[in-house]
């Protein structure tokens, strides 16, 4: 089993700034993918950003230019700056992590952590 905990979510005023982490541990062997999705209320659960082991990331359009996903590896620790926030960016952050085992891969989801841009 794979533990995330979440932490440095809060509430920030439109054009502010906050910085999310993300620790994993327990069997944490194999974890590829790590990342950081986002729900609002009324939503469904959607991808903000992610990065592999090699270090490739992906963003969504939405945060592209604004967020950035970086990876401390020895720490199993992977965060997300959030710069320039807007008030449509407001929503539960969900950590995630991508265990591949053998053949067979098995998805881990933090607790979550709240953001909320005041406008």
């Amino acid at each position: 089993q794979v533990q995330l905990v979440e932490a440095g979510g809060g509430l920030v005023q439109a054009g502010g700034s906050l910085r999310l982490s993300c620790a994993a541990s327990g069997s944490i062997f194999g974890i590829n993918v790590m990342g950081w999705y986002r729900q609002a209320p009324g939503k469904q659960r959607e991808l903000v950003a992610d990065t592999d082991l090699g270090g490739i990331t992906n963003y969504a359009d939405s945060v592209k230019g604004r967020f950035t996903i970086s990876r401390d590896n020895a720490k199993n620790t992977v965060y997300l700056q959030m710069n320039s926030l807007k008030p449509d960016d407001t929503a539960v952050y969900y950590c995630n992590a991508v265990q591949e085992v053998g053949a067979q891969m098995y998805g881990y989801w933090g607790q979550g952590t709240q953001v909320t841009v005041s406008s």
